[in-house]
């Protein structure tokens, strides 16, 4: 299928920003795209017209524009897993003043649906619509391990083990035998696997094809994490997990037992 050149350029530009890189001189995205100026600026200008891009009067500098938040809730509005979801992610945010996560998969990576920031424990790392790597995530082990054999197969053929910490696993060995055990517990650990100083776990959403749709996560500081927290915290999230599957359609036995 052809790839029509200035769509992709204009796509990758808007790539170029995320939580890190809010905003970014034309030198700049002339450099990291490795173009001309003058191509830049045309394609800036174009994308500053539909209003995907906005200009820093001041400074000159660009930023990413209110059109992409537009239509970004007008994706978010239609999942509906993301509204059935709030209410129970809430609850368990006031319950427990962790930080809550929904998340999707999306080809080799996890997405962030929603969340909801915990009153004793901020968690800065994620946002509704960043990307996951699935091998390093509570999330990213749940949504893979009730997988069949053939669809994991394939998923994992040229999977990229990326080091994020010390404690991300590697290989895929060492990652299916993780695997194998969150799917015998019903829930997933990241022992400060993705981010440094933040552990994680996490649960399965079902739907009515008791497929594994979506995953709940709850988050807090890795010095929080222990034995007696995880006794805590882990039914109450499979809780939540349940009371989701349920509204989604599954019907075949609750993911708490």
């Amino acid at each position: 299928m052809p790839i029509i050149q200035s769509v992709d350029r204009a796509l990758r530009i808007l790539d170029l920003f995320d939580e890190h890189t809010t905003e970014l001189k034309i030198t700049e995205i002339s450099s990291l795209m490795r173009l001309n100026k003058s191509t830049v600026h045309s394609l800036l200008k174009t994308l500053q017209k539909h209003h995907y891009i906005d200009q820093d009067e001041d400074g000159g500098k660009y930023k990413l524009g209110m059109k992409l938040l537009e239509r970004g809730n007008l994706v978010t509005s239609h999942l509906d897993i993301r509204t059935v979801a709030r209410k129970y992610l809430l609850e368990l945010s006031m319950k427990t003043g962790y930080t809550l996560h929904l998340v999707i998969q999306d080809g080799n990576e996890g997405v962030y649906i929603d969340k909801v920031e915990g009153t004793s424990a901020t968690i800065l790392y994620s946002r509704v619509g960043r990307r996951v790597s699935l091998h390093c995530s509570s999330v990213g082990k749940v949504l893979l391990a009730f997988k069949k054999k053939e669809e994991l197969k394939q998923i994992l053929k040229g999977y990229i083990y990326k080091k994020q910490t010390p404690n991300t696993i590697t290989n895929e060995k060492d990652f299916l035998k993780e695997l194998d055990q969150v799917k015998k517990e019903g829930y997933a650990i990241d022992r400060e696997e993705n981010e440094p100083a933040v552990s994680c776990i996490a649960v399965p959403i079902r739907n009515h094809l008791e497929e594994v749709i979506a995953a709940v996560s709850i988050s807090m500081p890795s010095p929080r994490l222990n034995d007696e927290e995880i006794d805590k915290i882990v039914p109450k999230l499979k809780q939540v997990g349940d009371d989701i599957s349920r509204q989604m359609g599954y019907q075949h036995k609750v993911l708490s037992s």
